[in-house]
């Protein structure tokens, strides 16, 4: 393996994993003393980054062949439109699929859940790893077919809205967690309100494809909006809860 490539590839990880450690220290800091320990969260976010990822594909690939048989298509006419049957994915499956899969990292690191916020913590920490992974696919694919420029632009766009939305979406259902394991109470919402944060910012990340004019460009606005907005509610809720304690 020559120089060059090695570079490329330091480059591509690089950008795809930074952003994420950024914001997992921005995230984990928020609480203001007791923070998780990174080797603690070292594991969520290993989880995140691999198992999460490839249990998310292996099931994203057995749901989608289940709706995509004859009879279903038959009962549901509307799925025979690819378009649509696309946007079901994306916008419906995949966050299902994807939010279970990095809830589950949660999961792994209930013992070193002392807090009630250290479920956001824990959480954001697999959303990110999550993402970090997904991110070098989707930029690693575009360096190498797109370029330079192109690549420059996705790293941009993803290292702001996708990672930031990922790793609050998940830090919702690691609340719902820490919350069943400190009080009893039910995960279910804080999961489908994951979901939903997920599948509302992959449609409007879908746009673009959809239709088109100037709707795509005021909804990747719009998503890099949402994205902030919800890591920033997430850091607030978790600066909230540690306060209450002092």
């Amino acid at each position: 393996m020559n120089q060059e490539l090695l570079m490329i590839i330091g480059i591509l990880v690089g950008a795809a994993f930074l952003p994420s450690l950024i914001y997992l220290r921005w995230i984990r800091n928020a609480k203001k003393v007791s923070r998780p320990k990174y080797n603690n969260l070292s594991k969520s976010f290993i989880w995140g980054a691999i198992f999460a990822v490839i249990m998310a594909v292996v099931l994203s690939l057995i749901f989608i062949g289940a709706i995509s048989t004859p009879e279903l298509k038959r009962e549901y006419v509307f799925l025979q439109d690819e378009t649509i049957f696309s946007l079901i994915v994306v916008c419906v499956i995949a966050p299902l699929v994807e939010e279970f899969t990095k809830m589950l990292g949660v999961f792994t690191v209930r013992d070193y859940i002392y807090d009630i916020e250290d479920g956001l913590i824990f959480g954001a920490a697999a959303g990110l790893g999550f993402a970090a992974t997904e991110n070098l696919l989707y930029e690693g694919t575009t360096f190498f077919q797109h370029g330079v420029e192109a690549f420059i632009v996705i790293v941009i766009v993803r290292s702001v809205a996708s990672t930031l939305l990922h790793g609050s979406a998940s830090a919702v259902a690691g609340y719902g967690i820490s919350k069943k394991l400190k009080r009893g109470n039910s995960i279910l919402p804080y999961y489908l309100l994951a979901v939903i944060m997920h599948g509302g910012f992959n449609y409007l990340a879908s746009l673009q494809l959809l239709y088109g004019g100037r709707l795509p460009l005021l909804a990747l606005g719009f998503t890099i909006l949402i994205a902030i907005i919800a890591v920033q509610a997430v850091r607030g809720k978790i600066r909230k809860l540690s306060l209450w304690k002092y």
